[in-house]
């Protein structure tokens, strides 16, 4: 039977919600590895991310591929590509905190295609095309209609691969919590990105994130509305490592506190 894009993505995340869904709440079953200090998988995230390819590759086997356990250190190419996050949140996950995700994006050429976000212990399963709209269950979602930062909830992620930046995102945390209702921090930013999308969030920030982190929630705030920018204000955000993504005041408030607080400017002409 021939399924769509969107049937298809559909059933491997299911497929692997179900395999992840057999490992939580059982931690003594879990062989936990560290790929650096505060980086963790388990065999849950490499069983989940190899049933996503074998049930997206049994339809579309011309499609590439680019997930989290088995692409790391490689170039994201042009071709047809479903980028997968088996677990975004496996810390919380090994921990028994409840949220965490799978994610999944196709783009072609680097430009999104499709975006799926599936919160496993909830349920809820955010999704979008391109050009067709957000849906979280079926139901149409969109980013809210806030405008003004004090009445802002804003989401962000501590990173835990690059630590050099933490002193004057820590600076950048405390203008946040003086100036607008709140920041959270659920520990997945694929959810945090959905949640935007939903209008739960206002506005999302954070840096250190891989292509396999934003390539889902990015395309469905997108399609509900959104803005996503890297932290430049450009389209560098699926590969720059560096998000902002919300409606567009809030965004652009974001944007605005994040390259003053953390010295964009300078931080660029570094890495440049």
């Amino acid at each position: 039977m021939s399924l769509s894009d969107k049937e298809l993505a559909i059933k491997a995340a299911l497929s692997a919600g179900e395999i992840i869904k057999s490992y939580s709440g059982k931690r003594e079953k879990l062989h936990v590895e560290l790929k650096g200090r505060h980086d963790l998988v388990t065999q849950a995230d490499v069983e989940s991310e190899k049933a996503i390819i074998s049930v997206i590759s049994a339809h579309r086997p011309e499609d590439a591929f680019f997930g989290e356990e088995t692409s790391e250190g490689k170039p994201l190419g042009p071709e047809r590509t479903w980028i997968v996050d088996p677990i975004d949140g496996t810390t919380n996950f090994t921990h028994g905190f409840p949220v965490f995700c799978v994610s999944i994006g196709l783009y072609e050429n680097h430009q999104p295609i499709l975006g799926l976000v599936y919160e496993v212990n909830s349920g809820e399963l955010f999704f979008a095309e391109k050009g067709k709209g957000a849906f979280l269950n079926d139901k149409p979602i969109s980013v809210s209609t806030v405008e003004k930062p004090e009445n802002a909830l804003l989401g962000t992620g501590f990173p835990y691969r690059d630590l050099s930046l933490v002193d004057d995102y820590l600076e950048l945390f405390k203008v946040f919590m003086r100036e607008t209702h709140g920041v959270r921090r659920p520990g997945s930013a694929s959810y945090d990105l959905a949640c935007v999308a939903a209008g739960r969030l206002d506005g999302f920030y954070e840096y250190g994130l891989a292509p396999w982190d934003v390539a889902g929630g990015a395309c469905i705030i997108q399609e509900a509305g959104g803005v996503v920018y890297d932290w430049s204000g450009g389209g560098n955000w699926l590969e720059g490592r560096r998000i902002v993504a919300g409606n567009k005041p809030i965004c652009s408030y974001v944007l605005g506190r994040v390259q003053e607080i953390m010295k964009v400017d300078q931080l660029i002409k570094r890495t440049t």
